[in-house]
């Protein structure tokens, strides 16, 4: 076999592995958007509703308790991430730190990323139980922002490195002190920036792992800081393997709930992402 026909196949190769993982996916999205959307469409009500006392052997009511929990979880856990890793980020950079310290912390931040998000949920658990307390909405806070601190980290850190040097030398060139730089240098990687945050979010509010063990389950409304709380994953994962037909309807409407929020982040990342264009040497000004 020739060379060109060696490429031929191996093109073909990966385009028929390229076609198989977005069928996948397109038939995964389908299949929710399908049986979720009917059931929210039916009752839309169940998103918005406090759960009943009975609800996961009833179904009265809805699953408003894990809509607020993914929020009050997700939501400070990533503020607290995004700071902490734009912070890092802009550390392993050369002004800072020498190229050998930030590789082996980027080697670091990369076997953060590819372990498996329970093993967060266990280390934060055994910090629990270290301190004698209990599963809570601030356990599953602490847990999310150290699962989404990698992630963050490295796209941000990416971001940083994409920027043109020409932004550095002109600020240097300038007077600018190493704090002074660094911002004109987020500003000009923002949409990365952003896209790393918002992905982050993304990555958070749809793990179930994590907070399984830090936040506990929970029929009932968040209570307060040190309460136990529930998440629209963990949610699912319970109203799945219920023997209640109208419990497990609920899963695939608050799975439909879920799905179109990852996919809105994800449009809004691209969407930020490219009115922050403009802003960054060389982006788009219109």
């Amino acid at each position: 076999m020739d060379r060109y026909a060696k490429q031929r196949l191996f093109g073909a190769l990966a385009r028929g592995a390229a076609a198989l993982v977005v069928a996948v996916m397109a038939l995964v999205v389908a299949v929710t958007i399908a049986r979720g959307g009917f059931v929210f469409i039916t009752d839309p009500a169940i998103a918005v509703t406090p759960p009943g006392s009975r609800y996961m052997l009833e179904a009265d009511g809805g699953f408003l308790h894990a809509v607020l929990g993914s929020i009050l979880i997700v939501g400070p856990a990533t503020v607290v991430s995004a700071l902490l890793a734009v912070s890092t980020a802009i550390y392993l950079q050369s002004d800072y730190s020498s190229e050998r310290f930030a590789e082996s912390v980027n080697m670091f931040l990369n076997v953060l990323w590819a372990t498996p998000p329970i093993v967060y949920g266990v280390f934060v658990l055994t910090v629990v139980i270290a301190v004698g307390a209990r599963t809570s909405l601030f356990f599953g806070i602490i847990a999310i922002a150290i699962f989404q601190y990698p992630i963050m980290t490295r796209y941000t850190d990416e971001a940083l490195r994409s920027s043109p040097e020409s932004v550095k030398a002109t600020t240097y060139g300038l007077g600018a002190t190493r704090f002074e730089t660094a911002r004109m240098t987020v500003r000009a990687a923002l949409p990365g920036v952003v896209a790393g945050i918002i992905m982050g979010f993304a990555r958070g509010i749809g793990d179930a792992a994590t907070v399984l063990f830090t936040a506990g389950r929970s029929t009932n409304m968040p209570a307060g800081l040190f309460e136990p709380a529930t998440t629209l994953p963990v949610l699912i994962f319970d109203q799945a393997m219920s023997f209640n037909a109208d419990v497990r309807s609920h899963a695939y409407a608050a799975s439909f709930v879920l799905i179109v929020a990852v996919l809105g982040l994800i449009v809004v990342s691209r969407l930020l992402a490219g009115r922050y264009a403009r802003y960054a040497p060389g982006g788009r000004h219109s």
